[in-house]
């Protein structure tokens, strides 16, 4: 058979060519996959039909990867590298079994007999397509042929045949299943079934379930328990009909849900292919491994990005249809619905939510049962967390109530896993970066429309490159056996619980959700050029002096590292440079000294947006770098517990994680001598005595002075005050911080951002540096008096008078 099959194969090599289009998966296979070239390789595939083979071999020869028409000699046999599951159906029959029972003793059989024999076996699933078909189609009844015979194949290559999917996974050793189960036929049987059963998997996690048919599925929703009671007690609080409320529902449901499509996906695929490359150097794509293989494991799979730009509806979409998985369905604001694209983002996977659900009990019912029934069906779903875009670039606090309902629905009893993974977005250009500023300054949100889009369209321009990082997972279903152990007596598949474990436990998820996005972040030319001109009075370094300060927060990275899944930048302080100069986010001056690299005043205040998206990594170092200015000697014990008294404010407002902060700042400290920036003298550090390592310490130190002088507003505000409502403090805070920009020549987008100050006045009470009195006013509590002291001893002089100044006057 293998031979005739090889012949066949050889044929529709070249007559296939013109039809057939494919993506392979991982992009790297031997590298990703960490497949050994020195020890000898088989593949195992799904069916044996010689236009799998033919293109399998071709996508093989592309990646360097052996003949799978050839054969493997191990020892004295001699066998067929390409392993069949099973035959192509007859034209009148079913499929046919192949000899992959015996070749896979047989293989078995040589690992025993040669104990030196390693050989690896390599699953290559090959894809026709990426629909995943409805539900109530006459194949689904039917049933669809795994193997369909020649005639079937013919049309689907020519219909699908430029959508294939060659993917590989990782190798089996043979070696370790011969020894640990030996050579059985009942071996080879095990292994022939997983086989099956991943690539059951595979079709499923690259296409998702079969769609049902819209008007069914509304129907089945309405007729739900929960929807029924919450249509009932609609009609009885308005006093109208059940039909009219039935019919309201529906109203909600054709708002609300998807229309996924498969044909919208492919078009926008292409679309989207077209767009990166007018918009964006490349796309940087890191722990992509992870999630296919999640998805292959049958896990429900719920991704949490950040939220920077509009861009990240379309590019994490587009990358995860990249990698070989269904496209998710995505949680998108009802502003994005209008004509005409809300209908294309509808047909691509988007279902539509209010901004709030306040006031309106049906709404909320029926959009909690979409969101269930989505998690039942197995399509993987992407909200995010923060709710909105971040205008300052910093990550916002949490929205609960879509995770909230996410647990709900866990609480429905879906009987697979459910798993979170936090996605970190960045880019070296958010296209709607100009406007944010102007937001927190007052002016009216831009309504979406399709004019702002051709608006946009006309401005397309190299963005430089875009990056996706995807970051540890959560898995649902262990969080809530580890904080809520007996969670599974709340479970009823008909009924929504809300048992009182329940918000505690969501808010505490959402900022470990938001934790691990930041743990996540990506280091890029602009974000850390930024870093580096922003600390400057005026904004300008000479080329010397910035290349030096960027390779010094690349080493600081690799030597005391805020946490292994950050992400660097390929190149050194030079080559960054360089990159950031050809998307002209800097300006080069040359005078007859040298060169200065600069930035124009407007520019800067847009910059700052980028370093916002980095300034957890170095909060801690600069908090180190401005207490020994400050204080000019300190000890190592002293040091931490500046970082420990302020790691709760930190944790708050940055969702900073340290693994371990002593280590953290050991490391750190051991850097910064190593660099020659510190000196240690009888156990006390303290600054450098060179000019250079003066000044790189100074620039390092600025990272932490926005934050300092914020924390240095509200606490002297509430000193002055003593008791005051948390409103009223709230708001003296930000006008007290206007003051600083005018006197000061401050200006950053957080110092417009209301939210920020509540963030920080959250945190002081959490972490019971205030405390709320008996009529509902904020005052200093016990711990109150040394964090004053500590970060009024951190901040600038000159500001902090300011701060008492103005406090003393209020």
């Amino acid at each position: 058979m293998f031979s005739r099959l090889k012949w066949f194969a050889s044929i529709l090599q070249w007559l296939l060519w013109p039809f057939v289009k494919y993506k392979i998966i991982p992009s790297q296979p031997v590298s990703s996959l960490e497949l050994q070239a020195n020890k000898p390789l088989f593949y195992i595939t799904r069916v044996a039909s010689a236009s799998d083979l033919a293109t399998l071999k071709r996508a093989c020869l592309e990646q360097g990867l052996p003949d799978p028409t050839a054969y493997v000699t191990l020892g004295d046999i001699t066998l067929p590298r390409t392993l069949f599951l099973e035959r192509s159906a007859a034209f009148w029959g079913k499929s046919r079994p192949t000899l992959a029972l015996q070749q896979g003793q047989k293989l078995l059989q040589a690992h025993l007999a040669q104990p030196d024999q390693t050989a690896q076996l390599v699953p290559v699933a090959i894809c026709w397509g990426r629909a995943p078909g409805k539900e109530a189609s006459v194949k689904a009844i039917l049933g669809e042929k795994t193997a369909p015979g020649w005639w079937h194949k013919l049309f689907v290559i020519l219909i699908s045949g430029r959508h294939t999917l060659v993917q590989f996974s990782r190798a089996v050793s043979l070696r370790e299943m011969a020894d640990q189960h030996g050579a059985t036929e009942e071996t080879a049987h095990k292994l022939l079934r997983v086989a099956r059963f991943h690539f059951y998997r595979q079709q499923l996690a690259a296409t998702g379930p079969r769609q049902p048919d819209r008007a069914a599925l509304f129907n089945a929703l309405l007729g739900s328990e929960a929807l029924k009671k919450a249509i009932a007690d609609e009609a009885r609080s308005k006093n109208i009909s059940y039909t009219e409320a039935r019919n309201e529902a529906r109203k909600l449901l054709e708002e609300i849900a998807a229309d996924y499509r498969e044909s919208t996906l492919r078009v926008g695929d292409r679309l989207l292919s077209w767009l990166w490359k007018k918009l964006y150097t490349g796309i940087k794509i890191n722990n992509a491994g992870l999630i296919r293989d999640l998805a292959q494991r049958g896990h429900e799979v719920v991704y949490l990005p950040c939220h920077r730009s509009h861009m990240d509806y379309l590019l994490l979409s587009y990358v995860i249809y990249q990698q070989g998985l269904a496209a998710p369905h995505i949680a998108a604001g009802i502003n994005l619905n209008f004509w005409p694209i809300g209908k294309f983002f509808r047909r691509g996977g988007a279902f539509f939510i209010r901004r709030s659900f306040s006031g309106h009990k049906l709404y909320s019912a029926v959009f909690r049962e979409y969101l269930s029934q989505l998690f039942r069906k197995g399509y993987s779903v992407k909200y995010y967390s923060e709710g909105g875009r971040s205008r300052t670039g910093r990550l916002l606090q949490p929205k609960t109530g879509m995770l909230a309902m996410t647990v709900q629905a866990l609480l429905r009893g879906i009987d697979r896993p459910v798993t979170l993974v936090p996605v970190y977005l960045g880019y070296e250009h958010v296209m709607e970066v100009n406007t944010y500023l102007r937001e927190l300054k007052g002016s009216a949100k831009t309504k979406e429309s399709a004019l702002g889009i051709l608006k946009a369209a006309r401005q397309l321009r190299d963005y430089g490159y875009g990056y996706i990082n995807f970051g540890e997972p959560i898995s649902l279903n262990g969080y809530l056996q580890q904080h809520a152990p007996d969670w599974r007596l709340s479970v009823n598949p008909i009924e929504p619980q809300k048992p009182a474990w329940l918000n505690p436990l969501v808010a505490k998820l959402a900022d470990e959700v938001m934790t691990r996005v930041n743990q996540s972040a990506a280091l890029n030319a602009i974000n850390l050029i930024s870093t580096c001109l922003l600390a400057t009075e005026q904004y300008v370094l000479t080329r010397t002096a910035l290349i030096q300060q960027l390779n010094l927060y690349l080493q600081l990275q690799q030597a005391a590292p805020y946490h292994t899944a950050v992400t660097l930048p390929e190149g050194d302080g030079a080559a960054l440079l360089q990159h950031a100069l050809t998307l002209n986010k800097v300006q080069l001056q040359q005078d007859g000294f040298g060169d200065l690299v600069r930035l124009t005043a407007e520019n800067a205040v847009i910059m700052s947006y980028y370093r916002n998206n980095i300034s957890h990594l170095f909060v801690v170092p600069a908090l180190i770098a401005t207490a020994l200015l400050q204080h000019r000697q300190l000890t190592a014990v002293q040091l931490l517990n500046i970082c420990q008294q302020l790691l709760p404010l930190l944790e708050h407002e940055l969702f900073l994680a340290p693994q371990d902060l002593r280590l953290y700042v050991t490391q750190i400290l051991q850097f910064l001598q190593q660099q020659q920036l510190v000196q240690l003298a009888q156990q006390h550090y303290q600054c450098a005595e060179l000019p250079q390592h003066l000044t790189q310490l100074k620039l390092l130190a600025h990272n932490s002075n926005d934050i300092l002088q914020r924390y240095a507003i509200v606490l002297n505000l509430l000193q002055q005050q003593q008791r005051i409502e948390r409103s009223a403090l709230e708001l003296g805070s930000q006008q007290l911080a206007q003051r600083l920009l005018t006197m000061h020549g401050i200006d950053a987008p957080e110092y417009h951002d209301k939210q920020l100050f509540a963030t920080l006045v959250h945190a002081l009470k959490d972490a019971d540096y205030i405390a709320e009195a008996a009529d509902g006013r904020l005052q200093p509590a016990a711990n109150f008096a040394p964090l004053l002291a500590t970060v009024n001893a951190l901040v600038l002089p000159e500001v902090l008078q300011t701060i008492h100044q103005i406090t003393a006057e209020s």
